[in-house]
């Protein structure tokens, strides 16, 4: 028989079956020794959602009333009892309120014969700073029929979002309305909390208002695709990404800055400042909502802000987009959506072209225009609508003001 003959493959493969089959009929039968290895049970043989329930219940109460003794005696070995007591004391550290566990269904996955997954809502708020709670579905591992809690956010790399007070031992720092979560190592804590006083100082001098700024810090880049549930390799060349705490898109979900360490203590002092605030703009102004607004405005005065009061050379600041005009010539179009890919090519000279843009309007119609443009096209004034209204402009005559300082720049 050849490989290439698919037919006399299949022939051979029925006759082993048949075979094989043959001597099971002859050989067994006779003898009432035989084993004969039972099916694996499946999870509704397992699963017991009503003592589940109970035990989350008993969770919940414990994590609301901070009590470490009574979580730590749910966990199903040591390094569960760690996590539940580490996940009580994240909850006290951090202030959390809102706080609830609810058994939704199993996920079908088993372990052993009494232990199982069910999937569970959880939902959580930062009393003082989020305006509303937090919610994501993530598996939780029982054993002792239900009894007993094995794990949280399951074993496998695709078990979907795992918030960061929910994965281990968090160190939080706090000073006034800024909180900053590290796990992992926190070495770099004091730091992160210092950028991150610094940067709402700064966004508040342009932009005065309320509210609060939570950074959390993941220990490293695949605890930050799972706190933020991404495809690996997203954000591993990114500083830092302020997001919805549960992927959600929903009005006042809770929008944090997560940094990726890995990416951010490189940055040398005056370079991380610049990140810290231009994350800032985005969660202190409610950036991750406007969803009408052009994300060269959304990130370019994410940068104008971040930039305002530093000192750098404009060869800095600005010469990634330079050395691309040179090399390619000059823009037709203001930078579009998708140039602001994290995984795209010249993602840094897209940025400085954004920030130009907003140096643009601000050189043209005054630094307080350009803060009322932003709120106003972030609040849903269309854009063509806010250029002739605040700078007498089209978006036309914008584009050929910018096209001119970057070639200004470029020679």
């Amino acid at each position: 028989m050849t490989s290439g003959s698919p037919r006399a493959g299949r022939r051979t493969h029925r006759t082993v079956v048949a075979l094989l089959l043959s001597a099971g009929l002859v050989t067994s039968g006779c003898s009432g020794e035989d084993y004969v290895a039972p099916p694996a049970p499946t999870t509704r043989e397992v699963a017991s959602p009503a003592t589940a329930a109970e035990t989350l219940a008993e969770f919940e109460a414990a994590v609301r009333d901070r009590d470490r003794a009574r979580a730590v005696e749910l966990g199903a070995d040591p390094e569960a009892a760690d996590l539940l007591g580490a996940i009580v004391a994240n909850a006290g550290a951090l202030e959390l309120t809102d706080v609830t566990f609810g058994y939704l269904t199993e996920t079908g996955r088993t372990s052993g014969e009494d232990g199982w997954d069910g999937q569970v809502a959880v939902t959580w708020r930062l009393a003082g700073i989020d305006t509303a709670s937090a919610r994501v579905e993530l598996p939780v591992s029982f054993v002792d029929r239900g009894r007993r809690i094995a794990g949280i956010g399951g074993a496998s790399s695709r078990s979907g979002r795992l918030p960061l007070w929910l994965s281990g031992p968090v160190d939080v720092r706090r000073s006034g309305e800024v909180v900053v979560a590290v796990a992992g190592d926190p070495t770099g804590a004091g730091r992160y909390l210092a950028d991150a006083r610094r940067a709402v100082a700064q966004v508040r001098s342009l932009l005065p208002g309320g509210g609060g700024l939570v950074v959390e810090v993941p220990a490293d880049a695949e605890a930050l695709r799972r706190t933020l549930d991404t495809t690996p390799g997203q954000y591993d060349a990114i500083a830092a990404v302020t997001a919805p705490v549960d992927g959600s898109q929903a009005p006042g979900s809770p929008v944090h800055v997560f940094l990726n360490r890995a990416v951010y203590d490189r940055l040398d002092e005056v370079a991380a400042r610049v990140v810290m605030t231009h994350e800032a703009v985005h969660a202190l102004t409610g950036a991750v909502a406007a969803r009408q607004a052009p994300l060269w405005l959304v990130e370019g005065f994410a940068d104008y802000v971040a930039l305002r009061d530093v000192d750098l050379p404009v060869e800095r600041t600005a010469g990634q987009i330079a050395a691309q005009v040179r090399k390619e010539g000059l823009p037709d179009a203001l930078p579009a959506p998708t140039d602001f890919d994290p995984s795209a090519s010249h993602l840094g000279a897209v940025y400085e072209a954004a920030w130009l843009v907003c140096v643009t309007l601000a050189d043209h119609g005054g630094e307080q225009a350009l803060v009322a443009l932003y709120r106003a096209v972030r609040d849903g004034e269309d854009l063509s609508t806010a250029l002739s209204r605040l700078f007498g402009w089209t978006e036309a005559q914008l584009t050929a003001a910018w096209r001119d300082r970057l070639a200004a720049l470029a020679r």
